[in-house]
């Protein structure tokens, strides 16, 4: 699985996600940092990559558009750090790793997850 991190999110997250075997690239090493949501699910949907954000409007998409992908993960939490919150993202991402890799939104935070199947 290959994961690109939202702009939203910090770039720590990259080598965080290397250290436990997942190819993971920024946002901001492959694009533009005012990109519209829009752009940046299409360079996921083209390159292979699970979108990794903070934020709610990716979710809002693949529901109003019934896209079948990219599959996205959404992190709710304060503190979105990989020190604070990255052993919970992590076991999120081993439980969901066949939905992912099928077609889901996978919601985080620091206490549970949720799976949702696309299309929504």
């Amino acid at each position: 699985m290959k994961f690109l991190i939202d702009m939203n999110l910090s770039p720590l997250w990259v080598s965080f996600l290397a250290n436990f075997g997942f190819a993971a690239v920024h946002w901001s090493t492959v694009g533009h940092a005012s990109a519209p949501d829009t752009e940046i699910m299409e360079f996921a949907v083209a390159n292979g990559y699970i979108v990794f954000t903070h934020d709610l409007d990716f979710g809002m998409l693949l529901a109003a558009q019934r896209r079948t992908g990219p599959s996205v993960i959404q992190v709710r939490s304060q503190d979105v750090l990989p020190s604070a919150i990255g052993e919970v993202v992590l076991r999120a991402i081993r439980k969901a790793q066949p939905d992912l890799e099928k077609g889901a939104l996978v919601t985080v935070d620091p206490a549970r997850h949720r799976i949702r199947l696309l299309p929504i």
